[in-house]
C-alpha cells in the first residue's frame, strides 16, 4: 500500500486552479531509482491519478501546484514571499496531508479524455 502526500488547501484557495504535478517515488530506501514527475494536470486529475498508481504499490506519490511564473525576478519575488509567510507560519506541516492511498476500495482513475481537456484548460490559462 502505498502513500499520497498533497497540500491541504482551504476552501477557495487560488493554489487549486494552478497546475499541478505528481512526483513518484519508492517509499523509502527500499529501491534505487529516480523519481517520475508527470504533469501538468488539474488538482482533481492530480489527486485521483496519484491515488490509483499507488494504491497497490510500495511507492510514494507527492502531489503539488506547479507556479508557471514567467522570469528569475518572478521567481524570486514568490521565494521572498514564501518565506516571510514561513517566519510567520508556527507549524507548516499542517498544510500537508498524508493518507495511505491504499485504503477503502481502488480509486476511480479520470478517464485519459477527461485528462487531456484538463490539459486544454491549463493551456488556455497559460497562454490566455
Amino acid at each position: 500500500m502505498g502513500t499520497l502526500v498533497t497540500l491541504h488547501l482551504p476552501p477557495g484557495s487560488p493554489l487549486a486552479d494552478q497546475p499541478w504535478v505528481i512526483t513518484i517515488g519508492s517509499l523509502g530506501d527500499r529501491e534505487d531509482w529516480d523519481p517520475v514527475v508527470c504533469g501538468p494536470y488539474e488538482r482533481e486529475h492530480a489527486v485521483a491519478l496519484a491515488r490509483a498508481v499507488v494504491a497497490d504499490a510500495d511507492l510514494m506519490a507527492v502531489v503539488e501546484p506547479m507556479l508557471p511564473l514567467a522570469g528569475a525576478d518572478a521567481i524570486r519575488e514568490e521565494i521572498a514571499l514564501i518565506r516571510a509567510q514561513a517566519q510567520d507560519d508556527t507549524d507548516p506541516a499542517d498544510d500537508l496531508l498524508a493518507e495511505p492511498a491504499g485504503s477503502g476500495p481502488p480509486p476511480d482513475e479520470p478517464d485519459p479524455e477527461l485528462v487531456r481537456a484538463g490539459w486544454r484548460r491549463i493551456a488556455a490559462r497559460l497562454t490566455g
